[in-house]
């Protein structure tokens, strides 16, 4: 089992940057995929990106894709979300995802979220 806690959310004005931080307990980090995920008011938790434990290998939403990176370093136990040109309706709680894949099942552990609050 793993435990996340994320870190660096705040309020920034729209066109700013924020770099989201989600650190993990365990010392298997390496293997999980890891996931960006926001959910804002009254709407459903949405994919924002991941990346695969083993090669980096990323993928985006598309309504981040360009604008949003994510990165991981292994030997930190620590995974990133790099959020540049931020727009108001980016504004929601951002939670990170650690996902280990066994004998074809998926097992998620979610961290307690962090606010991003994006002003016009």
């Amino acid at each position: 089992q793993v435990q996340l806690v994320e870190s660096g959310g705040g309020l920034v004005q729209a066109g700013g940057s924020l770099r989201l931080s989600c650190a993990a307990s365990g010392r298997t980090f390496s293997t999980y995929d890891m996931g960006w995920f926001r959910q804002a008011p009254g709407k459903e938790r949405e994919f924002v990106g991941d990346i695969t434990g083993s090669a980096g290998g990323t993928y985006y939403a598309d309504s981040v894709k360009g604008r949003f990176t994510i990165s991981r370093d292994n030997a930190k136990n620590t995974v990133y979300l790099q959020m540049n040109s931020l727009k108001p309706e980016d504004t929601a709680v951002y939670y990170c995802r650690a996902r280990l894949k066994l004998w074809s099942r998926n097992y998620d552990y979610w961290g307690q979220g962090t606010q991003v609050t994006v002003s016009s």
